[in-house]
C-alpha cells in the first residue's frame, strides 16, 4: 500500500474497504423495493425510528438517522407532503419541533418494514446465526472506537 508500511494499518484499510463494499451491496439489495415505493434509505430511517421509538424531536431524529439539520428538514418536508408525518412545537420549548407518524405513515412503514427486514436478512444469508452475532458485536465495538477518536494522529 502506497506509503503505508504498518501491518495493522494496512489490515485496517483493507477491512474498511470490505466494510464499505459490504454496506453498499446490502443497500443495493434493498434499494429496488424502496425506489419502487418512492422512499430513500434516509426517509426509511426516519419512519423506522418513529415506528419503533414514537414521536421524536427533530434533534433526536438527526442523531438517530445521522444526517444534517438541513437534510432532516428536507426529509421531514417530503414525508409530511406524503402525509406520513406531522410536526408540532414542543410546549415546554417552543424552539423544538416534535415529529410523529400519522396513521397513513404508520400503515406505510408497518407494511414496508417487515419486507425491508426480509431483504436485509436475505443479504446476510451467507452468514450463520453465530457469525451474525459475532459481526454484530464486532461492528458495535468498531463504531464505539471510531466515535471516541478525536480524528487526529495517535502519536
Amino acid at each position: 500500500m502506497f506509503n503505508v508500511t504498518d501491518p495493522r494499518t494496512v489490515a485496517a484499510v483493507r477491512l474498511y474497504v470490505k466494510l464499505e463494499r459490504a454496506g453498499r451491496a446490502v443497500a443495493a439489495r434493498t434499494e429496488a423495493r424502496l425506489a419502487e415505493l418512492g422512499v430513500t434509505h434516509t426517509q426509511l430511517g426516519v419512519l423506522e425510528a418513529l415506528l419503533h421509538l414514537g414521536p421524536l424531536t427533530q434533534r433526536a431524529l438527526i442523531q438517530k438517522v445521522l444526517t444534517s439539520p438541513g437534510n432532516m428538514t428536507d426529509l421531514i418536508d417530503k414525508l409530511e407532503e406524503r402525509g406520513f408525518v406531522t410536526r408540532c412545537r414542543v410546549a415546554a420549548d417552543k424552539r423544538s419541533v416534535e415529529v410523529g407518524l400519522t396513521q397513513a405513515g404508520r400503515e406505510f412503514i408497518g407494511c414496508l418494514f417487515p419486507r425491508h427486514a426480509d431483504d436485509i436478512a436475505a443479504a446476510m444469508a451467507g452468514l450463520t446465526d453465530a457469525e451474525i452475532a459475532t459481526l454484530d458485536e464486532l461492528l458495535r465495538r468498531v463504531g464505539l472506537a471510531a466515535a471516541s477518536c478525536s480524528g487526529g494522529d495517535k502519536d
